[in-house]
């Protein structure tokens, strides 16, 4: 196929979403995930209010949110149909070099097609350890939440954000993850980072507490800054994040440091088995 009929397919795959809130109107994309009318998107796309999708023939519906990630930035949404076009999954990791396609809805315009090429899979500086598929490909307002597929049409990864030029999306792995395991466990701590200017790095000050968490058990108190887990210095929030989800629900060594002291507590992370929308 060529890249008009690529296009094509994944604009019956994408979707425009629209949250209404009191605070007012905000817009984004979505991929369709399966033939049951299960859209992904970013979480950042949806507001908390009310949400609609706008199919590629023109049909509204209302959506759902069925489950949410802040910090992978990943939502779920079900809608009320199943007369619905689902993208096609890629299985083997993408590689730099290779041709990808992105479909969204930026700046209005609907089902907006733009090309380009993998730049990298991995890390980006100051943006922790976590990976991304990152493409030379041009996304603006409005692409969030969209696809960003091989030549084929494949899906590779939920284009996310824009920085210093360079498209990244979320990897089609890791959205498999979310979709078979949802949020996972959660430390049950609001931080912020800031930056450890006598020791260099960055910490993560803790500003609340949840009340019955691991980090309460742990004695975790606001205030403590957080440094590291798991053997991994933390470069961001979404190392603290990760290193909870890569503990699953065993064990969390966490160090921190509380006035001039560091300290090291093990975290019973299994004890965290309610949902909540802390930070981490």
């Amino acid at each position: 196929m060529g890249i008009g009929e690529v296009g094509e397919l994944l604009r019956r795959s994408t979707v425009h979403i629209r949250s209404f809130s009191r605070r007012g109107q905000s817009a984004g994309s979505g991929v369709i995930w399966d033939g049951d009318g299960t859209v992904i998107t970013n979480a950042h796309v949806m507001g908390r209010g009310d949400h609609s999708v706008e199919l590629w023939d023109g049909r509204t519906v209302p959506a759902e949110v069925k489950g949410r990630d802040d910090q992978r930035d990943l939502a779920r949404l079900k809608l009320p149909t199943s007369d619905v076009s689902p993208i096609n999954l890629r299985e083997s990791p993408v590689k730099p070099g290779e041709l990808v396609i992105a479909v969204g809805n930026p700046l209005g315009f609907t089902g907006a097609l733009t090309t380009g090429v993998i730049h990298a899979v991995g890390p980006v500086s100051h943006l922790g350890r976590r990976r991304w598929v990152q493409a030379a490909i041009r996304l603006a307002p409005g692409n969030s939440g969209g696809p960003l597929s091989d030549a084929a049409g494949g899906l590779v990864g939920i284009n996310t954000m824009i920085v210093s030029g360079i498209a990244l999306a979320i990897p089609i792995a890791v959205v498999r993850d979310f979709m078979r395991n949802g949020t996972g466990p959660r430390l049950g701590v609001t931080v912020r980072p800031v930056s450890l200017s006598q020791r260099g790095g960055l910490g993560l000050l803790v500003l609340s507490v949840a009340k019955g968490s691991p980090a309460e058990y742990a004695s975790v108190l606001i205030g403590d800054l957080l440094v590291g887990a798991n053997e991994t210095v933390f470069d961001g929030p979404a190392d603290l994040a990760d290193s909870i989800r890569e503990a699953g629900r065993d064990i969390l060594k966490l160090r921190f440091m509380r006035g001039d002291r560091t300290r090291e507590r093990e975290v019973a992370i299994s004890l965290m088995d309610r949902p909540n929308r802390e930070a981490a």
